[in-house]
């Protein structure tokens, strides 16, 4: 049981703030890479899908949200606490096609994999805030 702020591992995925209905501000859980979707499954059942074809953005650095004009609110004291953390920021378009944003916080070990997935399968560039970023996601 790690509590909030444990850093994610694994597989696992937390996450941290967008525009997601039903799903609380740091919910941590699994992203799963499907095959046309990517599948966040919270620990507590929720579920979100994002299409792959549906994505308009993806943005990976310290400032969440920006490229999504979410400009989520990520607590200070969550910033402050954990140095150096990450965020992969998805903009996409719902069902109903309303814009939405939501913004992760990936495991280390799986960053530079479910980057490279995004870009391929949504034909999108991730947009990297800044070198830092780019080589924490082990793009070089």
């Amino acid at each position: 049981s790690n509590t909030v702020g444990a850093a994610v591992r694994g597989k696992d995925a937390m996450y941290v703030g967008g525009t997601i209905a039903g799903l609380t501000e740091k919910t941590e859980g699994k992203l799963d890479l499907a095959e046309t979707a990517a599948v966040f499954a919270a620990k507590k059942g929720a579920k979100v899908t994002i299409p792959y074809d549906k994505i308009q953005s993806l943005e990976y650095g310290q400032k969440a949200g920006r490229r999504v004009g979410l400009g989520i609110a990520i607590s200070p004291l969550f910033l402050l606490s954990h140095k150096r953390r990450h965020f992969l920021t998805i903009g996409f378009v719902d069902e109903a096609g309303k814009q939405q944003g939501a913004v992760f916080e990936l495991a280390k070990g799986m960053v530079q994999g479910t980057l490279s997935v995004f870009e391929t399968k949504s034909g999108k560039k991730v947009e990297y805030e800044s070198e830092e970023a780019r080589k924490h996601a082990g793009v070089h």
